[in-house]
């Protein structure tokens, strides 16, 4: 059962967030989480190490979580952080995509990662507007030891940014069931693992609807994966236009491929912001008048 949408601690979230550029929530999902746990140990077992230094060398990650769990959605909806995320990204554009899901499995003896903002993937204006926000969610454990991500405070938005020096990083120690809330201008990166144990979680990225996502939403999830999602999640996995006119089909919202019977040929369809909407339309009235 899904929980009701907490606006209070919703708000509490989003202060933070904008104030200090992360939060961690403790035991928010244990349900959900303890289930995807479950679910994905056989997928870790057979994905290879990660090749470079950014991924890690001893680190395992793979995505597409939506179509390896049915749990997963449970984590990608969830009433508290969905509504943060939207309040946070709703000022620059019309509707949010999922970035990305992936599953992370650090083992003993990886390095401490190259400190970044995920921000950096696309060159725009630095910090002025949030382009994701992304949720960590352990699967294990996160310590110190262990390589608990390491979050830098104050680093995000236009005067974080403009930081030489981001401080010192705090260590996002918390239990599975937790969630680690952080912007995509904060800088932050998994510390090394110095235990003995592998350090296990799942990140949620969510960005401007506008975006090249990280994750090819289409290609992790291919119409007949999607038609079985409920709407809300189908929209944040692609299949929604957003205003003007951007991800179609065809001319169309691409939702129209989650049909049971998915259409032939079909003609375009305006997807216009309400301003243009009225500006296109007294121009074309202008112009048939004067014929």
């Amino acid at each position: 059962m899904r929980r009701a949408i907490n606006h209070a601690a919703c708000g509490r979230l989003v202060s933070e967030l904008r104030r200090d550029g992360y939060c961690i929530l403790h035991g928010v999902a244990p349900a959900p989480v303890h289930a995807l746990a479950k679910d994905l140990e056989p997928v870790f077992a057979e994905t290879p190490f990660c090749q470079g230094d950014f991924y890690g060398r001893r680190t395992k990650r793979f995505g597409s979580l939506l179509r390896r769990s049915r749990h997963m959605a449970d984590l990608v909806l969830d009433p508290l952080v969905l509504p943060a995320v939207e309040a946070i990204l709703g000022t620059g554009c019309e509707r949010i995509q999922l970035n990305l899901t992936q599953a992370i499995e650090i083992h003993p003896g990886e390095v401490r990662q190259f400190p970044h903002r995920d921000q950096d993937m696309w060159r725009g204006a630095d910090g002025s507007q949030e382009y994701l926000v992304n949720v960590l969610w352990p699967l294990t454990p996160f310590t110190r030891d262990n390589g608990a991500t390491e979050i830098y405070p104050g680093s995000h938005g236009v005067s974080g940014m403009a930081k030489e020096d981001p401080g010192p990083p705090i260590y996002a120690e918390c239990e599975p069931g937790s969630a680690i809330c952080f912007l995509g201008s904060t800088a932050h990166g998994a510390g090394a693992n110095i235990s003995e144990n592998v350090r296990r979680g799942l990140l949620v990225s969510y960005s401007l609807g506008w975006l090249k996502p990280y994750e090819n939403l289409w290609l992790a999830y291919p119409p007949h994966v999607a038609r079985d999602f409920p709407p809300g999640l189908a929209a944040l996995a692609g299949y929604a236009q957003h205003r003007p006119n951007l991800g179609n089909y065809e001319g169309q919202c691409p939702s129209i491929l989650l049909q049971d019977d998915p259409p032939g040929p079909v003609g375009a369809v305006d997807a216009l912001r309400p301003d243009q909407a009225d500006a296109v339309a007294d121009f074309a009235a202008g112009q048939r008048n004067a014929q």
